[in-house]
């Protein structure tokens, strides 16, 4: 099943939105960011307001931060290549 949803995204016209190949949950030795849905709170966790601002550019900016934070911290060894190709 793997196999088959990693060639399938590769077929033009499966993904709906075809940013979704670039920001996969492993790009350019990066980890994904945290992925919030709705409702805004649960079991005490709260959405980041900065995700609900609507402003594209700052979600956009967070989304990058929490990627490199959350790479530096469990993944040191994609960190140094990230960092190597800057």
């Amino acid at each position: 099943m793997v196999m088959v949803d990693a060639i399938a995204r590769m077929v033009p016209g499966v993904l709906t939105n075809e940013d979704s190949k670039s920001t996969e949950s492993f790009e350019n030795n990066l980890l994904e960011y945290p992925q919030y849905s709705r409702p805004e709170e649960w079991r005490g966790k709260k959405v980041p307001e900065i995700l609900l601002s609507g402003h594209h550019k700052n979600i956009e900016a967070w989304r990058k931060e929490q990627s490199m934070e959350r790479t530096r911290k469990r993944r040191p060894d994609l960190w140094e290549k990230y960092l190597g190709q800057q």
